[in-house]
């Protein structure tokens, strides 16, 4: 009786030391609660992007450089509200795409006018950003935080301002809405003959199914990947070969 007596004084004790202990951390884009909200609206992006972007992807730099204290407001908010552990996927995934996008055009503003992103020293691998109290590169986002989210549609997002990237989108990614919007970019962008070229026994298909063919056969080949998205449904041993890359401005 008496052990019986000591075990239930210990238990609220090891129960109360328990209780202090830190939530073990979660990674980003796990919590998948409906409840959570973002602290970041991205109206703003929006609204630039529907005045400087045109329903076929082309950006009017000149007009992005009027406007460049609204984009400067929208890029300070970035970095004030860096995704915490708390978000959902599908906001974390926005944020990123949407910094991803809005950091380009402003890699751009800063070296216009030029005829091609790769004019630009090392575009890409050049940490000339700071979100939070951390400097990222644009290729850092890529590669190291969208990549790793195992969402292959990033890839028709994510716009790197030349005439053969997925075209950018005249309205900002969001939470609610990104399944959808990631579904209909790759519709988009398959479809689109000047970046991919498809018939039933043939495709000519945009370098990026080439650069990142490991993102798109995690669930199958590349052309299972396709026919999930494409109009015309490709024979599984159709002859695939990759079109030569634009890399002048998307002006």
């Amino acid at each position: 009786m008496k052990k019986y007596l000591l075990a239930l004084l210990i238990v609220p004790l090891i129960s109360c030391a328990n209780s202090n202990k830190e939530i073990p951390d979660l990674a980003y884009g796990k919590n998948i609660d409906a409840d959570i909200q973002t602290t970041i609206n991205h109206s703003k992006w929006n609204t630039l992007l529907q005045k400087h972007v045109s329903n076929k992807g082309n950006v009017d730099y000149k007009g992005f450089q009027k406007d460049a204290d609204e984009l400067k407001s929208y890029l300070d908010e970035l970095a004030k509200n860096v995704p915490t552990k708390s978000w959902t996927k599908n906001a974390v995934l926005a944020y990123w795409i949407n910094t991803y996008n809005a950091f380009t055009v402003k890699l751009i503003l800063d070296n216009y006018p030029t005829k091609s992103i790769k004019d630009i020293s090392d575009p890409w691998g050049k940490k000339f950003f700071t979100l939070g109290t951390k400097k990222y590169s644009l290729e850092e986002i890529e590669h190291e935080i969208l990549r790793k989210m195992d969402e292959p549609r990033i890839h028709f997002a994510i716009n790197c301002a030349s005439f053969s990237c997925p075209n950018l989108s005249n309205e900002a990614y969001t939470s609610a809405t990104l399944d959808k919007q990631l579904t209909d970019a790759a519709k988009s962008f398959i479809a689109d003959k000047t970046k991919n070229t498809i018939t039933k026994d043939k495709v000519v298909i945009s370098k990026i199914f080439d650069w990142f063919s490991g993102d798109f056969k995690k669930k199958g080949s590349v052309i299972d990947f396709l026919n999930q998205y494409s109009t015309l449904k490709i024979n599984p041993n159709a002859k695939i070969s990759y079109k030569e890359y634009n890399w002048k401005l998307n002006e």
